[in-house]
């Protein structure tokens, strides 16, 4: 089983009990051992004790340090809810490198062929050690955006631990889907007038999960571009941080 280690300032072995008391706007760095080397993570934790679901977070092809300030919404509205948020890194140092001199659309199609056996490998990772935690109620979702959403869809569709899947401008690896044969339950967002991921591929990666048996919906936002919710101080980037939180609040929290 992948070992979580600590990077913080609380230190020690304490990482469970300590987290309890970490406000939801203070991140932890962890690491977690995989394959092809560690996946470093920073966590939100919940104020509530006890045990609670978690949602691992997978960015854009920019990784989060692009706007670090749209992905904490979703982390506030997380943890606001008492569900744990997770920002996986879940690059190599290689992909890194490979990926800088390249836009959006490139990086995915680049690596879309060769990478996502390993991206999908290594979220699978973080999902064992994060349900492993004393603190976990073994009730675990994916959020990804862009490239990230690709990754989630596919890491969701391989993994049957993942109880929900929330997509923001993605869809499905179109060499990994003729394969799935499950999806859980997932929600999708997208603008209409998405440039680097055209609207049909949200709504592809939505006729897969109902094909399927996965219940599934799709949230289209008419003359909204890839990235909508990434936006200051407007009323669109709100609802979906809404319905984002909402939908895990539903699929998640204890019957």
């Amino acid at each position: 089983m992948p070992a979580i280690s600590r990077r913080s300032l609380l230190g020690g072995l304490a990482l469970l009990a300590a987290s309890r008391s970490v406000a939801a706007a203070t991140a932890e760095t962890l690491s977690v051992e995989a394959g092809d080397g560690r996946v470093t993570l920073n966590r939100f934790a919940s104020g509530r004790g006890g045990k609670r679901p978690a949602v691992l977070v997978l960015h854009g092809s920019r990784g989060f340090d692009l706007r670090p300030q749209a992905y904490a919404r979703y982390a506030d509205a997380l943890t606001a809810d008492d569900i744990d948020a997770y920002f996986v890194r879940y690059y190599t140092p290689a992909d890194e490198q490979a990926f800088e001199p390249l836009h959006t659309r490139e990086r995915r199609e680049a690596y879309e062929s060769g990478r996502f056996d390993a991206w999908t490998a290594r979220v699978s990772s973080v999902l064992t050690s994060v349900l492993a935690g004393a603190d976990s109620s073994g009730r675990i979702g994916l959020l990804g955006f862009s490239l990230g959403g690709y990754v989630a869809a596919a890491a969701a569709a391989r993994d049957e631990r993942v109880a929900a899947l929330a997509v923001l401008y993605g869809g499905m690896p179109e060499k990994i889907a003729p394969q799935v044969k499950h999806l859980p339950p997932m929600i999708e967002l997208h603008g209409e007038a998405d440039r680097n991921v055209p609207l049909a591929s949200g709504e592809q990666l939505v006729r897969l999960g109902k094909s399927v048996g996965a219940a599934a919906e799709i949230v289209r936002y008419p003359g909204k571009a890839h990235g909508f919710d990434f936006a200051d101080n407007d009323p669109t980037t709100a609802d979906a941080v809404s319905r984002i939180a909402g939908f895990f609040q539903a699929r998640l929290s204890p019957a």
